[in-house]
């Protein structure tokens, strides 16, 4: 890459930028395109690097291509003749027999031929190493994005467009064209000024029913439905419909379930999970705290830029304060392990790749791990700025740490929990000391045999016994000893550690010299002294990516492409790196990152970003619909103190919020606008599956409203629940419910989040996976939806309870006509959040009566619940099969929900009803 005028980034004819009237200086040329090029397709085989000198031809140097190589003729370089140059020959695959690289599918592109041409030409200089390196700093400190968009120095010669690299311009600030004289919420100066641009001039949509907006607005911030009262409420409301929904989303916003509907936004972004992945799927038995962390800082409105500082440096910020320790977990929340079978360097190397990448795409929208191997091919990110930044994470290191219960957080549910957690270890440790009971039997025997005078190995060593007369190895017998070992061993060790859940510990990292971490998925301590044992990590830009390939030594830094990048210095101290970061990710001048986060939150509300991939805002992302409405939000967002609560009233309170899901011309409206991006109709959109989930309890009557604490198990299908989950060289223990179920029907933010072992229904709808971050949720339409709503255990157990629910609420007994009709009308406004439509009730209650028909002939068993499984497998030591069984000790104590068999006909044929409410469009819609 080298620098190249404005009007060159889309020369087609020669991408180099060499050309007659404006040449490329030959040593920028060199230090930026050729010799990457060099190193990365030709020093593996012709260089002093290669393990065998192809040819005798050595490029590594400007001697060596001088000097040419056997069967080659003279110099391979013939420095200001290009043509007379075989390197160019073979490099342009002239030379049949000697192309370079040999496989095509390794060739050079048109771009590096013209690159290694114009070096040629202008002498084939070599710098040394130091003019490489200060031309590559220059190389960095070269672009400039100027306001207009248009690029004054540009420091790569690829050929980006000035519109895709929007968002490392400066933000505008300057509206005074649009906003001045403008009545009513600037949002929709914006909006409107674009439906005019529109051919034909497209027409809005009207405002919405107050009872379609308060069911949105409160899904939106809530994540559940309104109460019946709450919509009577605000329908009713005499004000203006502007003052009354200004109130509605005040009062939302100080719920304290705004908190956990937008921190669930949040941990999707961030990959949340209550386990480590991979093979052994190690439990994270603090993890919950981060969980709750990000709950409290939504709901107190924790400025944003605070918010990035303390989960990229909390430890740095403020040792002594759990809330900073815990805040850091952010640094831990990606899959990750460590075992007996890792590299311990690659291990390390995969972490900082990862978070390397997160950082980026989190609060950046830059997806940085491109860059790992090679410059960015699309974006103004070279590989120096990646391991630059990457070097920022290098002193980082993990821990498990004490820190202080806060009081606002929840403990209640521990007790329950821990006997639990208790009864399985106890059980594993019987199961343990049997088999040391038969490991001492067998030494018994294996001495006596012998005829030596001990009892044990452990005797015999201490009696100072000869290595021959001690047996070697482990002395169980027969598979099915050695496979409930490998079990037990392995249980020991899981069980112990999730006792961490219950006490004030933080899943969080410090700064020191890299130690190699345990191999059994246990506890990370920190050490007393961090700086006396282990490597001091010098981060280098690695050759290909490979861990083991170090070339040039690099020093922290930041994305040299964002205006004042190269300006910013970061600390190269063993401490303070992240503070220095998060200072210029959360600096009010940066140009990405209150883009990025008012682009979240404006996604979340209309389904879709302004600039549609909120975790890509490069030449791959898709553009900015309205770049200017962009950037006012992302100025209103760092004015007002960084609050994402005033975010969220400015765009609720716009008219382009509060429009209609039905467009009073949908012919005119696809003519004008076919691809839906002018904001002229609100986008209807289906619940995610933790607001159907928590909806259905809601309504239900059933739905435990407690904020905060350790993670829940629900019911799960007992065909999933149950399925061998296996860990590396054995099983995980299965998964069962809590008992209780004011415990289980927590809400799903709450739920156990297992990387290896998915809630089914969770997943059906599309809930992601915590392998990489979610950007926005797919919105899939599958026929497993279909089964799962209809024919699951749980939508047909809340039906079940939403029926008793509303058959208590009329007090119970048989039910006359008049009360099977309040019935229906109070089912409808639970459901759909609002009053019944002529006919309705009419024909519900009919159903009603069919379904009391078919229900009084049907008869129900009582479901007995497993209290252990038999899982059978191979054992490693002997390849023979073996049996183990588990105890499954929660259903011992477990208290089921309403169960079809206890319940009434009367009432089943309700849930019958219910549950066609509960799988209707106009539940899992919100519109």
């Amino acid at each position: 890459m080298v620098p190249a005028r404005a009007d060159e980034l889309t020369n087609s004819d020669n991408p180099s930028g060499a050309t007659d009237s404006h040449p490329i200086e030959g040593e920028k040329l060199f230090a930026l395109e050729v010799l990457p090029m060099l190193r990365e397709k030709c020093f593996g085989c012709h260089s002093s690097e290669a393990d065998e000198l192809k040819g005798d031809l050595d490029v590594s140097s400007r001697e060596s291509l001088l000097r040419g190589g056997v069967g080659y003729g003279d110099a391979a370089v013939v420095p200001g003749d290009a043509e007379a140059s075989y390197l160019l020959a073979m490099v342009k695959r002239e030379e049949l027999g000697c192309e370079m690289p040999p496989k095509e599918a390794e060739a050079l592109s048109q771009e590096e031929v013209w690159a290694v041409r114009d070096w040629i030409n202008q002498g084939a200089p070599w710098p040394d190493q130091d003019r490489v390196a200060k031309i590559y700093a220059e190389y960095a400190a070269g672009i400039r994005v100027q306001t207009s968009g248009g690029l004054s120095e540009q420091w790569t010669n690829r050929k980006y467009k000035p519109e895709d690299l929007w968002a490392f311009q400066p933000i505008e600030r300057d509206f005074s064209d649009l906003l001045d004289g403008h009545v009513g919420n600037p949002v929709d100066a914006f909006i409107d000024s674009s439906l005019k641009e529109l051919e034909p001039e497209l027409e809005p949509a009207p405002l919405a029913d107050r009872g379609t907006l308060i069911r949105r607005a409160t899904f939106d911030l809530l994540g559940l439905p309104p109460t019946p009262e709450q919509v009577k409420q605000f329908v009713e409301d005499p004000r203006h419909d502007d003052d009354a929904f200004a109130a509605l989303v005040d009062r939302l916003l100080e719920s304290p379930h705004y908190g956990e509907q937008w921190a669930r936004h949040w941990l999707d972004v961030v990959r949340y999970a209550d386990s480590s992945g991979f093979a052994n799927d190690w439990e994270r038995p603090n993890a919950w705290r981060y969980r709750d962390y990000v709950i409290r800082s939504f709901n107190e409105d924790k400025p944003y830029d605070q918010f990035i500082r303390e989960q990229i440096a909390g430890d740095e910020i403020d040792r002594d304060d759990p809330e900073m320790l815990i805040a850091a977990g952010f640094l831990r929340m990606g899959p990750w392990e460590h075992t007996g079978m890792s590299v311990a360097k690659v291990t390390r190397q995969q972490w900082l790749d990862d978070i390397t990448d997160t950082v980026g795409q989190v609060f950046l929208a830059q997806a940085l791990q491109c860059c790992r191997c090679h410059d960015h091919k699309f974006d103004p990110i070279p590989t120096r700025d990646y391991y630059r930044f990457q070097a920022n994470f290098a002193t980082t290191q993990f821990a498990t740490v004490e820190a202080e219960w806060l009081p606002e957080e929840n403990r209640s549910g521990m007790k329950e929990d821990h006997r639990y957690h208790e009864t399985r270890h106890r059980w594993n440790q019987q199961s343990l000391q049997r088999l040391n009971e038969k490991k001492k039997q067998y030494e018994r025997a294996w001495f006596k045999e012998r005829d030596l005078p001990y009892k044990t190995k452990a005797e015999a060593k201490s009696a100072g016994a000869a290595e021959e007369d001690l047996p070697s190895g482990n002395l169980l017998k027969t598979p099915q000893e050695f496979g409930l070992e490998r079990i037990a061993r392995k249980w020991q060790k899981r069980f112990f550690w999730e006792f961490d859940r219950y006490k004030p510990l933080a899943f969080t990292v410090y700064n020191g010299k890299t130690r190699e971490p345990p191999r059994d998925g246990s506890r990370i301590e920190m050490p007393k002294d961090p700086m006396k044992q282990g490597e001091l990590e010098e981060t280098a830009i690695l050759t290909g990516g490979d861990v083991f390939s170090p070339s040039e030594p690099v020093e922290p830094g930041v994305l040299s492409a964002v205006p004042g990048g190269l300006e910013i210095a970061i600390t190269d101290k063993v401490g303070g790196r992240r503070t220095d970061l998060a200072d210029w990710i959360a600096g009010s001048g940066n140009s990405l990152t209150s883009r990025v986060m008012a682009n979240r939150v404006w996604s979340y509300h209309f389904g879709r970003g302004i600039a549609g991939n909120p975790n890509n805002f490069g030449a791959t992302g898709k553009k900015p619909t309205h770049p200017r409405l962009l950037d006012w939000l992302a100025t209103e967002f760092t004015e007002n103190d960084w609050s994402v609560k005033h975010l969220h009233r400015m765009i609720m309170n716009s008219r382009a919020y509060r429009r209609s899901s039905t467009h009073p011309h949908p012919k005119q409206l696809v003519k004008a606008d076919p691809n839906l991006q002018s904001y002229a109709v609100f986008h209807p959109r289906r619940l995610e599956s933790e607001e159907i989930r928590d909806a259905m309890l809601f309504v239900s009557g059933e739905l435990n409203l407690k904020i905060g604490g350790i993670p829940v198990r629900p019911d799960m299908n007992l065909e999933a629940a149950l399925q061998p989950r296996m860990i590396m060289g054995t099983f995980a223990p299965s998964y069962v419910p809590n008992p209780k179920p004011a415990t289980r029907n927590r809400r799903s933010i709450y739920i156990t989040r297992l990387r290896g072992h998915r809630m089914p229904f969770m997943e059906t709808f599309n809930q992601p996976g915590s392998s990489t971050s979610c950007e926005g949720r797919d919105q899939s339409n599958i026929t497993p939806q279909v089964f799962a709503l209809m024919n699951g255990h749980d939508s047909n157990d809340r039906a079940l309870a939403l029926a008793d629910r509303l058959i208590k609420e009329t007090d119970g007994g048989e039910l006359s006509d008049d009360s099977q009709r309040a019935v229906v009308k109070r089912l409808i406004r639970l459901v759909y959040n609002r009053n019944p439509l002529t006919g309705e009730v009419d024909a519900m209650v009919e159903h009603w009566h069919k379904m009391l028909v078919r229900q009084t002939q049907l008869k129900f068993e009582r479901q007995d619940w497993p209290t252990e499984v038999v899982r059978e497998a191979v054992d490693e030591n002997t390849g023979k099969p073996f049996q183990f069984t588990e105890k499954l000790f929660a259903y011992e104590d477990y208290q089921p929900d309403l169960a079809r068999h206890e319940a009434s006909p009367q009432k089943r044929s309700l849930s019958d009803l219910c549950l066609i409410l509960l799988n209707s469009n106009e539940f899992i819609y919100v519109y």
